[in-house]
């Protein structure tokens, strides 16, 4: 992407890490327009994140253009992370699942990736600091998951975390697309009402 690259004069990222989450300064900093900032992000990122693409997406290039897509929007939308409400990682991985699951959506004759296709790309685990730094939000997730009713907490689980489509969902318990649609979004509203509280 053009973008990526800095300009003549552009702030050096050598600061950026001074905090306890570097990759929400470099996110604060692209969403300034620092382009050095948006490369030295790609660079840190774009690793999980293709991980993520290529769990959803059985095609590599598929999965390469849909992390394009990603750091398009990345680019754009910057400004809108909120550090008080996830983790710098969790927020881009939020995107690129989406944008892979739409990308599912709209070539329904795609499966999902072969397992053995997952050992191609970079380890994802989390580091030690980034599981530390999550664990009071998995936390407050898993409290508020349970708080859903059953029905919903499934659906949610399945749909987000397996990556499973709606038509999918619909299919496997045998309910009709709309209704699907509809438990996951009332879901999805009480959760977030949980989340905010």
């Amino acid at each position: 992407m053009s973008e990526a690259h800095p300009r003549e004069g552009a702030a050096t990222s050598s600061g950026y890490s001074q905090s306890a989450d570097p990759t929400g300064d470099l996110l604060s900093a692209v969403g300034r327009g620092d382009t050095a900032a948006f490369e030295r992000l790609y660079r840190e990122t774009s690793a999980r994140l293709f991980g993520v693409c290529l769990r959803l997406l059985p095609e590599r290039a598929e999965a390469e253009d849909v992390l394009q897509e990603v750091y398009a929007i990345v680019w754009r939308k910057a400004g809108q992370f909120d550090a008080s409400r996830a983790s710098a990682i969790t927020w881009l991985a939020m995107i690129a699942r989406n944008k892979a699951i739409d990308r599912l959506r709209a070539l329904p004759t795609l499966k999902r990736a072969p397992l053995d296709a997952i050992e191609d790309i970079a380890d994802l685990a989390p580091t030690p600091s980034a599981q530390v730094e999550s664990a009071d939000e998995h936390a407050r997730l898993r409290q508020c998951l349970d708080e859903l009713d059953a029905r919903r907490r499934s659906l949610i689980r399945t749909a987000f975390f397996d990556g499973s489509t709606y038509e999918e969902l619909a299919q496997r318990t045998g309910s009709p697309l709309g209704s699907v649609k509809s438990w996951i979004r009332r879901g999805l509203i009480q959760l977030r009402a949980c989340l905010e509280r």
